[in-house]
């Protein structure tokens, strides 16, 4: 008969939602334990069971990541699953539904997700998909308005290197997706290019977007080049654009021309997939840690300084998170939430800021 350790047993209690403190709320699995140093402590509020059964039923297939509806009054967070399709969080976390998704945007695996508003005030999602070289544009409600398929050679991308590369049918494969004034920047870090390419968005009704001359990035290990630009992200309220570039353990930052400014290191060997920001707070998920016999950690930046490392897998006891693919904050009721997504095995969860 095989022995259950209490350290095993913990976990199982855990993932069940049966602990010290248990919500109400489905899913819950409140605890004592904690991690994160500080004010940015956290501990467990919501393990997967939180989520519907079909994203349950492919949760460990999950290799995307989170896009928070930053709007007055909305919160909302959304992401997807291979098999599933879109998912929204509601802004207090406690609901979780799915979205009608096109049949071609839930076959394949998203990426990551970007949402973003039109001029007009009206607000959308982009999802890039590595596995069928698009980048999908929806409404909030899921409804496919726009596929951006892969340059065929013959637009003028502004690199001459990019321009070669797809007109000798280079792959494209993007792997994140943000917009700054009417342009889509969209990484490519998976293909043997990986710049920065950007589409014009030249109509939102009705929905169209072309391939722009102006692309950046490339790979090396120069300033302003990329190992694997995994990660793009508008820095809010600015027109700088970064790029998590994950082998360098970086974030790599650019003019909104593609003109690099500067570098942001991360601990060595952390392997950054990607980074957001929230007010004077920076979360940054990695899918290693500097020690690759533990979990990944999640860090938490104030004003680009490492205030916190929260160890989901070490000291939260959620076994899956070896690798962290992506982490965003929320904000509610005066208190810090983290949305966390695992990879190889996915795994998904909701933290909760420790009160001082």
């Amino acid at each position: 008969m095989k022995r259950l350790t209490i350290s095993a047993l913990f976990t199982g209690l855990l993932a069940a939602g049966w602990f010290l403190g248990l919500d109400s709320q489905p899913g819950a699995a409140q605890g004592s334990a904690t991690s994160g140093q500080g004010k940015m402590r956290f501990r467990v509020m919501y393990t997967s069971s939180h989520l519907p059964a079909e994203a349950q039923a492919v949760l460990k297939g999950a290799h995307g990541g989170f896009a928070i509806d930053r709007r007055a009054g909305k919160g909302e967070t959304y992401f997807s699953l291979k098999g599933a399709g879109i998912i929204q969080i509601s802004a207090d976390m406690k609901s979780v539904r799915m979205l009608p998704t096109a049949p071609e945007m839930a076959k394949v695996n998203l990426h990551n997700s970007a949402i973003w508003q039109a001029k007009d005030g009206s607000a959308f999602l982009t999802f890039p998909t590595n596995e069928a070289a698009k980048v999908f544009t929806t409404t909030t409600e899921g409804k496919l308005i726009h596929t951006l398929s892969a340059p065929d050679g013959s637009s003028d991308l502004g690199n001459p290197v990019a321009n070669d590369y797809f007109r000798g049918r280079g792959n494209f494969v993007p792997t994140d997706a943000d917009q700054l004034d009417g342009l889509l920047y969209v990484t490519t870090g998976y293909s043997n290019l990986d710049f920065v390419l950007t589409a014009r968005i030249e109509s939102t009704n009705p929905f169209r977007a072309a391939w722009h001359d102006l692309a950046f990035g490339g790979r090396g290990t120069g300033p302003g080049q990329l190992g694997t630009g995994h990660g793009v992200t508008i820095f809010p309220g600015s027109t700088r654009v970064d790029v998590a570039d994950r082998p360098n353990s970086e974030i790599d930052r650019y003019t909104r021309y593609g003109h690099y400014l500067s570098t942001l290191r991360m601990p060595l060997g952390s392997f950054p997939c990607d980074i957001y920001y929230h007010g004077r707070y920076a979360v940054v998920g990695s899918l290693h840690g500097p020690d690759r016999s533990k979990g990944a950690p999640i860090y938490i930046l104030e004003d680009d300084k490492l205030v916190s490392t929260v160890m989901i897998k070490e000291d939260l006891g959620l076994p899956n998170f070896q690798h962290i693919h992506n982490a965003v904050m929320r904000e509610y009721n005066g208190k810090f939430y983290l949305i966390a997504q695992a990879w190889n095995p996915g795994d998904f969860a909701i933290l909760e800021q420790v009160a001082n």
